[in-house]
Formats: C-alpha cells, structure tokens, sequence
C-alpha cells in the first residue's frame, strides 16, 4: 500500500499526527489552519459565537449541560461558559491565521498553536460542538418536514445508538477525544460542517474501493481538499505529496 502510495499518488513523505482520540480533528484543522483555508461561508453568516446560545435558548436544548470536555470528562452548569470559550478560541484562531498570507509565518503561527494543549483542546471541543450544531438543525428540519436534509444526516439519525441529537452527544460526541476518536459518519459531518473534501488513504482497505474515499462524497467544487492517512481508521497522519 505505500508502493502504490509513492508510485502513483506521489505520496513521499508523512507528517506524524501526536496518536491521541483528538487525532482526526488534529490531522483535519492543522491541514485547514496551514493552507490558509478561510473560514466556512455559513459560520460567518450565522456567528459561532452564538451557537451555544441558541441552541440553549431559541432551542430549548438544556441537555447541553451534559456536553463532556474530552479527557475532561466535564458536564455541569458551567458548560455554556467553556462551549462559548471553546468558540472564540477557534473563531479568533482561524481568522488570524487565515489572513495570515505569508506561508513561513503561517506555518510558525500554527506550530505555537498546536503545541498549547489547552488551546487545542478548546479547538477541538468547538468543532465537535458545531458538529452537534448541524445535527440539531437537521433534526428538527426532519421532525418539521421543512424540506430535504443532507443523506448523510438521513445515516447518521438512523443509526441506534444516535436517533436523535441527545443520544448523538452522549453516546458518540462526547467521548471523542475521550476514549474514541471519530468514526466514518462523523467523518462525513465534519467535512460537511468545515466545507472541505477529506479524501482519506486507508491502508488496511488497500486492493478496495475503500482504499481512497472521500468524506463526504457528495462535495461542492469551491471547496479546498485536504488529505489524510490511515493504517487502521483509527490514527490518522498527514500525506505530503
């Protein structure tokens, strides 16, 4: 699988990606961050930063109380607080960045980030967060019959352990970074959420049409591809071509 990598995906070297349960996300918002990809179009219509807010109040949806910080294990009062601190670390984070136009510089900016384990660590809770978000919207847009939902809301809802957005969160979302790193559904949502293409080598599938796969497949042109790479879909590392 690495001969074919090298041959014929022009794959010469791997960045190593830290193997922890925040990994995917890790592998995904480095890529965004250092390639200077801006901010998704729907996040700057509708401001992260009222996203916990709304869900809590517009929406009704206090079981956000139970929302689990990662390695943190935290659930409680206070988790409005950290959710909004969670998202302007990642909107002032990714804004700088961005507009960051010289490559060196960018790339030093991100080495600082991603080498402050409390301020990652608040990245990654946003983005599962705003991924929580979007399975809310498409919940109730199901319930409501308000017109057609992304398909892969359609897999994600119909699966038993996350038929709804409460179960979604506890049985998957908040154990990522926890003691599970993101399955192939939530793969599909966070390409979805971040509007981007991941297309992902998976070794273990090597010989398969699973060897190279897109999350999600279903993609818009505009958006920036970035790559990962697997041995076991569970740790991720970064290509480089």
């Amino acid at each position: 699988a690495y001969e074919e990598l090298f041959w014929n995906c022009h794959i010469k070297y791997l960045r190593r990606v830290r193997r922890d349960n925040y990994c995917v996300l890790r592998a995904v918002l480095f890529q965004i961050f250092s390639q200077g990809i801006p901010f998704p179009l729907w996040m700057k219509e509708r401001d992260i930063l009222k996203l916990p807010e709304k869900l809590l109040y517009s929406q009704g949806c206090n079981w956000i109380q139970q929302y689990s910080f990662g390695p943190e294990r935290y659930t409680g009062p206070n988790a409005f607080g950290k959710l909004r601190k969670c998202m302007e670390t990642l909107k002032t984070n990714w804004t700088e960045i961005s507009a960051t136009k010289d490559h060196e510089e960018r790339g030093n900016l991100c080495n600082t980030l991603f080498s402050d384990e409390n301020k990652e660590h608040r990245l990654y809770e946003a983005i599962k967060f705003i991924m929580l978000y979007e399975v809310v919207e498409a919940y109730e847009q199901i319930k409501n019959r308000e017109g057609p939902v992304h398909n892969l809301f359609s897999l994600l809802l119909a699966r038993d352990s996350s038929s709804d957005p409460l179960s979604f969160m506890m049985n998957h979302l908040n154990s990522i970074g926890d003691s599970i790193c993101l399955d192939q559904v939530e793969l599909f949502l966070l390409g979805y959420v971040l509007e981007v293409k991941i297309r992902v080598y998976r070794l273990h599938k090597f010989n398969t049409e699973e060897f190279q796969v897109n999350y999600p497949d279903e993609y818009r042109r505009e958006w920036n591809e970035i790559s990962l790479l697997t041995e076991d879909d569970r740790y991720y590392h970064i290509p480089l071509f």
